[in-house]
């Protein structure tokens, strides 16, 4: 009956409600007031009556106050967070219209116009798959070609970060260090030497052959600079010495976008730099229990996400030795057993890898006060220190979906469309690729609200902090 009233006229009801019921409490505290005063004195009868309907007026404003929020303010917020996601994450399907049933013909208007964005964004989708599709194919074969070719080649950018490795190139740098981009070049090579080559490259505007040392001076390698159309260069190392074996994997790693990043860019302070030039380290731990301050990981997930993707070919999936047993109860949830682990490197060797991988990074998780407490209990083990500034995808979604909201990590999944395969819930691995997709849809509407720059971001999820105390 109520849904069919339009939502002026429901609004309207609400506020007869509001005076009608305000007389009502009034002539009611006047009656129990009148029969004081005949029993004691005037005074007491209408003091009686005043603070009786006080009180009448608060619990009918706090019921009217209940009704409104339930049937009018949590609809449209829930609404306009549907709407949201739909614009700006990517995600299709109808609106809930049952939550927003006392709204009038708003939830029927947004409706129509979010099914008339998902065919037309649906139909640039197809013609953007059409276009991947081939592009990938392209990719395919030039890796393919790459894996012939006896050298590991980096695309290095004017400001001397990497922009693309090849996958031989990667297990090079996976002797150095953690292979990734985004990085300085001269954090796996001597800068001494890499400086004076690529000083005679913008020199000469030649190839320049020379001998790269790595950057403890232990390896060396022939190495020849290429120079690139617009100040960055190409590093080919010949890898034909190289202990690499000729059947592994060469995947391409590589962001073009990268060469557009200006000078002094990664070095601006973090909470004014806009969140699509931000790097991001997202991950996920398995641990013998819920006590940080007691229990141990068995397992650590990681990806990175650089200008709003996902990097393929940037992941750590890492069984722990955790130096004890693992409960069963804690192995009947994440499935990783004392078996598993046995032979794994310990927690200081796995936490420097994950430091080293999320250098330059914000460091993203689902509740990342748990997670990074044990990462804490160990700093000073593993001899690293945990400074890295820190995202939190549940007070992401308090921002977006309102803080009245599930949070939970399958709920946001659920709401953003991402799909979690059942064998990888509840894995390290599985639950840090959600949480980088989760993400990845967050940002443009994170972005769409106005939250532009990291700082206004860390100040708008302040506000929702108690959230993570009731979690923890």
């Amino acid at each position: 009956m109520l849904s069919k009233l339009s939502l002026r006229f429901r609004i309207f009801l609400f506020f007869c409600l509001l005076g009608l019921g305000g007389l009502a409490a009034v002539g009611v505290a006047l009656w129990f007031g009148y029969g004081r005063a005949l029993e004691t004195t005037v005074e007491n009868g209408f003091t009686f009556a005043t603070i009786l309907a006080a009180f009448l007026i608060l619990g009918l404003t706090v019921g009217i106050w209940l009704l409104f929020d339930e049937n009018v303010a949590k609809p449209i917020e829930r609404l306009a967070s549907e709407m949201r996601t739909r614009a700006h994450a990517g995600v299709d399907g109808d609106l809930d219209m049952q939550a927003a049933r006392y709204l009038g013909d708003l939830a029927p208007a947004a409706s129509a116009v979010t099914r008339q964005l998902n065919e037309t964004a649906l139909s640039t989708a197809q013609a953007v798959a059409a276009e991947t599709a081939r592009l990938n194919a392209e990719k395919a074969r030039l890796t393919a070609l790459l894996t012939e070719i006896p050298v590991a080649t980096i695309l290095v950018n004017p400001t001397g970060q990497i922009v693309l490795y090849d996958g031989q190139a990667a297990e090079v740098l996976a002797q150095l260090g953690v292979a990734r981009l985004n990085a300085a070049i001269t954090e796996y090579f001597d800068p001494k030497s890499l400086d004076a080559a690529v000083g005679k490259l913008r020199k000469t505007g030649l190839d320049v052959s020379f001998t790269a040392q790595s950057h403890d001076g232990a390896q060396s390698f022939e190495t020849k600079l290429k120079p690139m159309e617009g100040g960055g260069y190409l590093m080919i190392i010949d890898s034909q010495t190289l202990d690499i074996s000729p059947d592994a994997a060469r995947p391409l790693v590589y962001d073009f976008d990268l060469l557009e990043r200006p000078a002094g860019a990664a070095e601006a302070d973090i909470l004014d730099r806009p969140l699509r030039s931000l790097c991001f380290s997202v991950f996920d731990t398995e641990t013998t229990g819920l006590l940080p301050h007691k229990d141990d990981i068995v397992q650590l997930g990681a990806v990175r996400v650089l200008n709003g993707r996902i990097i393929e070919g940037e992941v750590i999936n890492q069984l722990v030795d955790p130096g004890r047993p693992i409960p069963p109860a804690s192995t009947k949830v994440h499935k990783v057993s004392d078996a598993m682990v046995r032979g794994q490197p310990d927690i200081r060797v796995v936490a420097r890898r994950f430091h080293d991988f999320s250098r330059d990074a914000v460091i993203v998780a689902h509740n990342a006060p748990f997670d990074m407490a044990f990462l804490h209990r160990q700093a000073k083990e593993t001899g690293v220190t945990w400074d890295h500034p820190i995202l939190d995808t549940v007070l992401l979604s308090a921002v977006l979906f309102g803080a009245s909201e599930t949070h939970t990590l399958d709920a946001l999944c659920d709401r953003l469309n991402v799909t979690i395969p059942t064998e990888l819930r509840h894995t390290a691995l599985g639950d840090a690729k959600a949480t980088a997709e989760v993400l990845v849809k967050m940002l443009p509407m994170l972005e769409a609200r106005g939250l532009t720059t990291f700082g206004q971001v860390i100040e708008e999820t302040r506000r929702h902090g108690r959230l993570l105390e009731d979690l923890n």
